[in-house]
């Protein structure tokens, strides 16, 4: 637990010195999920949008464990996924937990964000 919350430090840092407040899991998500939509000129989104978003954004952290896959892309450019396999079933802190380590892995992963 102590490690995980050495290593949430950095990217909590990163993310809060970019945008100026320590964003919740929900912003990040969102972050994630437009950084992986590839469209970073769209300023506003609507509720489902990003409803959406934060669902690519889960989809793309789960990939990294192989319960998502990408399968391609609709006709707007929006990213779809494959499940693979269930996600297990956790309480709120154990899943906040599991979501904590792959931002972490997806950070580590693009050091260019």
């Amino acid at each position: 637990m102590e490690d995980l919350e050495q290593r949430w430090k950095p990217v909590e840092d990163m993310l809060t010195g970019r945008f100026g407040k320590t964003p919740n899991m929900e912003a990040i998500l969102l972050l994630i999920g437009i950084n992986e939509l590839n469209n970073l000129t769209k300023k506003k989104y609507t509720k489902e949008q990003k409803q959406d978003l934060m669902h690519i954004a889960v989809c793309t952290l789960l990939s990294q464990s192989g319960y998502y896959e990408a399968a391609g892309y609709d006709q707007d450019g929006w990213p779809h996924f494959k499940e693979l396999q269930p996600v297990p079933k956790m309480e709120m802190q154990e899943q906040e937990q599991f979501l904590k380590e792959h931002i972490i892995a997806y950070f580590e992963d693009r050091a260019d964000i």
